[in-house]
């Protein structure tokens, strides 16, 4: 098996059912598979039927993004893993010769990091219209709404951490390439449209679901993978607390119900710790980010 395209999926059948659809489009079900794991969410159950090539995962009960896909790409068959958002689908052409390409001509390349073209378009050669160009570069990090890892790179990791929820997984994983030697590439030439309405983002403010999980996870990164993770936690916790738990009542709630939570959980969480080596730390200093923007 080539390539496996995985899919970790709740509430959002519609969008789930165009990512299948442009998918069927480009495969060849002879070397390709499609994987989908349905996180707790009956609603998306109703479309299973529709897709019998699809291979999929029924969870009745919800266990969150980043254990979900734990227990999603163990499944996995292929040589290269595509991880793909329910909104997000491949623009390139001639997509998948082109990631086996990548890999093929870079023995060290772990996971590469796809251009994301956000918004909702009418057609994919409008999406294309929005494709920025630039020099590919080694990078820190990847977005999990687009991008590949060798199947081999992935399962010298722990994978997906299951003692994450969402927002904060694709940055365990990343480290943990990186810190087996490995390289993380950002392309400009392997697109993914990730179908979100941007102005309604702009408009919808504060996201108080992701400041929790995202402070969450980040005090557990740095417990986990940080050979001194001190200076670290603190930062975060007053840049956090000035920008967020100051502002606004919610966040203040929720910062002190996070930190809590982790002073609780600290013994579970100090179980998982791999201080990743210092030269690690010292490479993601000196490579350039990706810009989420």
């Amino acid at each position: 098996m080539d390539i496996s395209f995985l899919i970790v999926t709740k509430h959002r059948a519609a969008d789930l059912k165009v990512t299948l659809d442009k998918l069927y489009k480009i495969i060849d079900l002879s070397v390709h598979e499609v994987l989908v794991l349905i996180d707790g969410c009956n609603a998306t159950e109703a479309i299973v039927k529709d897709y019998n090539w699809v291979n999929w995962t029924i969870l009745q009960q919800s266990v969150s993004a980043s254990p979900a896909r734990a227990i999603l790409y163990k499944k996995a068959k292929g040589d290269i893993f595509v991880g793909l958002d329910d909104d997000a689908h491949p623009l390139t052409t001639n997509f998948n010769n082109a990631v086996k390409h990548y890999f093929e001509i870079n023995p060290n390349l772990g996971i590469i990091a796809f251009q994301e073209v956000r918004g909702l378009f009418n057609t994919d050669q409008d999406a294309l219209q929005h494709v920025k160009t630039g020099e590919d570069y080694i990078t820190t990090d990847f977005i999990g709404c687009g991008f590949a890892i060798k199947k081999s790179v992935y399962e010298a990791t722990n994978g997906f951490p299951k003692w994450m929820t969402i927002y904060g997984e694709e940055p365990a994983l990343a480290i943990e390439v990186l810190d087996l030697g490995y390289d993380i590439l950002y392309t400009y030439n392997l697109q993914v449209n990730h179908r979100v309405n941007t102005k309604l983002r702009k408009h919808q403010g504060r996201n108080y679901y992701r400041f929790k999980h995202q402070l969450r996870n980040s005090i557990r990164y740095y417990l986990v993978y940080h050979p001194k993770p001190i200076k670290k936690l603190i930062r975060l916790l007053w840049h956090n607390f000035k920008s967020y738990a100051l502002t606004d009542f919610k966040y203040f709630k929720m910062y002190w119900q996070v930190v809590f939570s982790a002073l609780f959980s600290l013994r579970s969480i100090l179980k998982f710790r791999q201080p990743v080596k210092r030269s690690t730390l010292l490479k993601q200093t000196n490579l350039k980010s990706i810009s989420y923007s």
